[in-house]
């Protein structure tokens, strides 16, 4: 069974995208956060009313082998990985894409429907 024409679309479009981020080379998976904290010492402006507290630290996550791992980053590095981030997120839901069109097709194949009995 073949994709419809306007599925076949789609997927040339998801394609073209997946293709362009491909060609940058710049996907990272995790995620990368904003951390701000308190040091506790007496007289610090994180302890004042209103506190400010120390930051932002940016911190990188990712899963390895069922485990979060994760590292500090400058806040160049957040500057230069965050776009990475987010095409590695991109990447994920174009492909979420393309499993829906694959889902849309076989569930419209006459052939998948149970015979009478």
């Amino acid at each position: 069974m073949r994709p419809e024409p306007a599925q076949q679309a789609r997927a040339r479009r998801i394609a073209a995208e997946l293709s362009s981020i491909a060609r940058t080379g710049r996907v990272l998976p995790g995620s990368i956060t904003e951390r701000r904290t308190h040091c506790g010492r007496p007289g610090c402006k994180c302890m004042a009313s209103p506190p400010e507290p120390h930051g932002p630290y940016w911190h990188w996550t990712r899963k390895v082998r069922a485990k979060t791992v994760g590292r500090w980053l400058t806040a160049d590095q957040h500057d230069d990985y965050e776009p990475w981030v987010q095409n590695s997120r991109r990447l994920r839901e174009l492909v979420g894409e393309l499993e829906a069109i694959g889902l849309e097709v076989i569930e419209s194949d006459p052939r998948s429907r149970r015979p009478r009995s």
